[in-house]
């Protein structure tokens, strides 16, 4: 069948969101398979068997080994970790432009792009047991906990940490307006959980099907003694420990899920003195993965020998920190997998110490970063340093110190992504903390920005139609190209002045680029282009939704 490349009007550009007959998502990674099995039913593009979902294939020692003492300071490059693929398999979710992956040359530039923040916080501390007993801190806001969208009840869902070592729950119709429902727990509170020194807790909804629907690792115990609790629960209020713990820890140690490798992941802190000489530690983090996540809290130790990464060269520090104090570092570190990646979040530490902070009467200084994974959540790929979500020294502001992610971000909601988070002030010497939105578009970390011309890498696609996220101000051309670069027949498509994030470019394309390397030439006259991808006449992506959305999957899959 003949493809049918068409110019889109910007009145055919709403996409409305319904229920198709596209192919399913392909097998989950680590599962032993991988798309088209070992080789398609053409022949022309050979599957190796040991490949991730999007073609990179992993060292026979993994993860890689890496020595603290050397690494500490160097962050991470994760191509040094694994080859570039000669095909890229671009069959999983949306193609984003964050990185040169899908890359294989530009006249465009990249440019990186941050969320607004919503000027108020949309959860504050307003019940007695959300202040500590001492009455020096107020805190209603996620420590990572979780905030999601349950598809299957329709609503927004938070677990957060409240003023004193309980963990409490909020639900939301908008995301933006939060309710604290009374429950049976604790009569007449929205606590959940009590009776334990907590400090960060990792709270996953998991949308397999598996009947321990939600999972909490919850990192407890004080200080010198913190380890992590495994929990289970089949409504997200009554919670059963699952007599799992864990290793040693340091505080805020997290845990994050990879369904691109179906492996869970032990984030954990550890405050690392490289020699013993040093005066301070330096904020890093160590790394553990396993299938089976009881199993693996029970593995789980903060252990050097498992040492993960620690800042990178190009990290910022607080410029009126001139102490050398140990800082910058990684004080916390969570992932969420999002169409064709691992998003990473990591609230950098940027000095000064407790003890200095203490003395000015100021919260310290942690701004919240991102990066990705293209290796289902070890190795991260950091090119830019500016926050993602930055502090606002303004006199009142709610986020004046000490920003912190939280597990299940970003939501999808339209066109949008919510991305919660913590964020702390010094008020009257007493430390209140509320909870943060804030909002970016769909796919908008970055986008290849201008007038010039992008060649992608070769590719295995699959579908029947192109669709693209891009602002065009003036023109998109779109070239479907061969194993040799020349223009495949009738394979050339355009359109005009508009805006959207997703619109449909060609159709028609199911027998033309299945089974074969094909890559895309894009020609942009006055454009900003955030990803493209290739699927149905519905344009579902079969990437990972995140937290989840109104109107998407219940899976936790674009499909």
């Amino acid at each position: 069948m003949k493809p049918s490349c068409i110019i889109i009007s910007a009145i055919a550009l709403a996409i409305t969101a319904c229920g198709g007959d596209d192919p399913e998502p392909q097998p989950l990674p680590g599962s032993g398979t991988n798309p088209g099995g070992n080789t398609t039913p053409g022949g022309s593009v050979t599957i190796d068997p040991n490949a991730l979902y999007n073609g990179i294939v992993l060292p026979a020692q993994w993860p890689v080994k890496r020595n603290y003492a050397t690494a500490i300071r160097k962050g991470m490059t994760p191509t040094d970790m694994w080859e570039q693929p000669a095909i890229v398999y671009a069959t999983v979710g949306r193609q984003l432009f964050v990185d040169d992956f899908i890359i294989k040359s530009s006249t465009l530039r990249r440019t990186y792009h941050y969320p607004e923040v919503e000027p108020d916080p949309v959860l504050v501390p307003d019940k007695s047991w959300e202040t500590a007993a001492s009455g020096k801190s107020k805190f209603a806001a996620p420590f990572s906990d979780g905030v999601w969208y349950d598809e299957t009840e329709s609503k927004f869902k938070m677990w957060y940490m409240g003023g004193e070592d309980v963990t409490c729950y909020a639900e939301s119709s908008d995301g933006i307006n939060w309710v604290k429902p009374s429950l049976d727990v604790e009569a007449g509170t929205n606590i959940v959980r009590r009776g334990t020194t907590r400090d960060a807790s990792s709270i996953w909804i998991d949308k397999s099907g598996n009947s321990a629907r939600y999972k909490m690792f919850e990192v407890c115990g004080g200080a010198g003694k913190w380890a992590y609790q495994y929990l289970t629960s089949a409504d997200g209020i009554h919670w059963r420990d699952q007599q799992a713990p864990s290793g040693r820890v340091a505080d805020r140690s997290t845990v994050f899920y990879s369904p691109f490798r179906d492996v869970w992941a032990w984030s954990m802190r550890h405050n690392v003195r490289v020699k013993p000489s040093d005066q301070y530690t330096i904020r890093a983090r160590d790394y553990m993965e396993h299938r089976d996540p009881a199993q693996g809290n029970r593995n789980a130790v903060a252990d050097l020998s498992a040492f993960w990464f620690g800042t990178w060269p190009s990290e910022r520090k607080w410029d009126q920190n001139t102490a050398n104090d140990g800082a910058p570092g990684i004080y916390n570190h969570d992932a969420m997998p999002y169409e064709s990646i691992m998003l990473g979040f990591f609230s950098v530490w940027q000095g000064p110490e407790n003890d200095v902070c203490n003395q000015l009467g100021m919260i310290k200084r942690n701004q919240i970063m991102v990066g990705y994974s293209r290796d289902g959540g070890y190795g991260w790929q950091r090119d830019d340093m500016a926050p993602f979500i930055a502090l606002d020294e303004s006199a009142g502001s709610y986020r004046n110190g000490n920003l912190q992610s939280a597990i299940g971000s970003p939501i999808i909601v339209g066109d949008k992504l919510y991305f919660y988070f913590s964020a702390r002030r010094m008020e009257n010497r007493v430390e209140i903390t509320t909870t943060g939105l804030a909002k970016l578009r769909r796919d908008g970390f970055a986008s290849m920005d201008g007038s010039g011309i992008l060649v992608t890498k070769p590719m295995l696609l699959d579908g029947s139609t192109l669709w693209v996220n891009a602002r065009i101000g003036g023109s998109l051309k779109v070239e479907f190209l061969n194993s040799s670069g020349n223009v495949i027949e009738g394979l050339t498509a355009s359109v005009n002045a508009t805006d959207g994030c997703a619109i449909k470019v060609c159709e028609g394309l199911q027998d033309t680029v299945k089974d074969t390397a094909i890559s895309l030439r894009f020609t942009t006259d006055d454009c900003d282009l955030y990803s493209f991808w290739v699927a149905g006449t519905d344009g579902k992506s079969r990437g990972y939704t995140a937290g989840g959305g109104p109107g998407l999957d219940p899976s936790g899959i674009d499909r």
